[in-house]
């Protein structure tokens, strides 16, 4: 409508202004002047409707028009340009002319940016983002890396923080493209992985705090198939790491958001061993103590097998640790550390704690059988036929273990095939008075659990 009575007033005037006839293009307004503003409209309002019955061989040279004279004048030209373009270029079949058709494409991309960048929904990271989408798709193999991420390096320095998820994630794909052709470029691909992961995970928490649910989905597969490259590119060896981050360290160890995504980066690439893991750690924690940065001093003492401080580090980790699984593996740390220590009731102590944090944590279960394994002949010091149905409870606990958590599967199963073998045979419980096959019995001493024999 709005079209309509725009066109019967212009053409009541054009008698009077036609003199004064100027495309879009030329003075910068939306529908031009005079004869040249009919003319802008005329053509809006032919190829649209063409152009929304996918029409696209009849909604061209109205379209084309409109392009080239009044590139301001509706957002249209550009969501049905793409259409249009894209349709030529699924119906070419000359090599020349369909990549000349790509760089037709691209360029409708950038005149959107020109005219519609300051769309504060669509803008230009959303409008490159599909460009660089586009750019993959229709080049294939013979995509240059390079090209996307001058796309959008620029994109990411304009709207950090806000920039479209789409866009941090072919960032990170165009980098890791140039990585691969130029191991030169790791550095650089570090550089670029910190900055796109920060920005997701601001993303990421922006949506749980307003919980979307949609957003919290898209945000997070974005930022596993980040991560996941990040880790399979090679680039994040620990050598490598300690290599580039023990000077950077020292030169910002009062730096406290610098040296949390240092420990954050050490911790996704599971470089937790090296020297500059544990000095980001130390200096985190002398000014603001956090899970991390005691668990970092924790493996710290452990590499230097003070086991009494390691544990004294896992419990401050365990107190300031929000995530019940991250407390769990504290207390799981402790467990391996007093087992290292023949300390096996405490040790259990711990074992149950991580359970209890986390019951889907099979590693703890595991544990206990093997100290309840270990200790059999101590339990039964003068009973070799009861020592070895002490075996029962460590079996009984592997395959807790093997149930609840799948990725220890094949550990337990080693375990109870190793200790079933052990068991006594049916002619040693028949000789014995208080054993039967099928029975329910109570283990004593420090295990003190019921099991039933096997």
């Amino acid at each position: 409508m709005k079209i309509k009575v725009l066109l019967i007033a212009i053409g009541f005037s054009i008698g009077v202004f036609g003199a004064y006839a100027q495309k879009g293009v030329d003075n910068g307004t939306q529908f031009g002047s005079g004869e040249d503003s009919v003319r802008c409209i005329t053509n809006i309002s032919l190829f649209v409707p063409y152009a929304k019955a996918k029409n696209y061989a009849d909604a061209y040279p109205f379209w084309k028009i409109v392009y080239e004279e009044c590139p301001a004048a509706t957002k249209d030209i550009y969501l049905y340009g793409v259409q249009i373009v894209g349709w030529q270029i699924g119906n070419e079949t000359d090599p020349a002319k369909k990549s000349a058709l790509v760089d037709d494409l691209m360029a409708v991309y950038d005149k959107r940016v020109k005219y519609f960048g300051n769309d504060p929904r669509y803008g230009t990271d959303w409008i490159i983002s599909r460009k660089a989408q586009d750019y993959i798709q229709y080049m294939g193999d013979k995509v240059d890396p390079k090209v996307l991420y001058g796309w959008l390096k620029p994109v990411l320095e304009q709207f950090g923080e806000k920039t479209e998820a789409l866009a941090v994630s072919l960032y990170m794909f165009s980098a890791h493209q140039q990585l691969l052709s130029d191991p030169g470029f790791k550095e650089q691909y570090l550089e670029d992985y910190l900055k796109s992961s920060a920005i997701l995970d601001t993303q990421i928490a922006a949506a749980q705090a307003a919980n979307s649910e949609r957003d919290i989905k898209n945000l997070t597969t974005y930022k596993s198939a980040v991560d996941n490259g990040f880790v399979n590119s090679g680039a994040a060896d620990c050598e490598t790491l300690q290599n580039m981050y023990a000077a950077k360290i020292e030169d910002n160890k009062t730096d406290m958001e610098f040296l949390r995504e240092t420990l954050a980066l050490f911790r996704r690439v599971r470089c937790q061993e090296i020297d500059a893991y544990f000095a980001a750690s130390r200096y985190v924690h002398v000014n603001a103590p956090t899970a991390e940065s005691a668990v970092g001093l924790g493996k710290q003492a452990v590499r230097d097998k003070d086991y009494n401080t390691a544990i004294t580090y896992f419990e401050e980790a365990a107190t300031l640790d929000t995530d019940p699984n991250s407390i769990a593996d504290d207390y799981y740390m402790i467990a391996l550390l007093m087992f290292e220590q023949n300390n096996y009731s405490r040790s259990r102590q711990y074992a149950l704690k991580a359970i209890e944090n986390n019951p889907n944590y099979g590693s703890p279960y595991l544990l206990i059988g093997k100290m309840y394994a270990a200790t059999a002949k101590s339990v039964y010091p003068n009973d070799g036929v009861m020592a070895r149905v002490v075996y029962n409870t460590a079996i009984d606990k592997f395959e807790k273990g093997r149930q609840v958590d799948s990725t220890v599967a094949e550990e337990a199963n080693s375990l109870i095939s190793a200790y079933r073998a052990h068991l006594p045979s049916t002619e040693e419980i028949f000789m014995h008075p208080d054993l039967e096959k099928g029975k329910t019995i109570t283990i004593g001493g420090w295990i003190n659990e019921r099991t039933i024999v096997r």
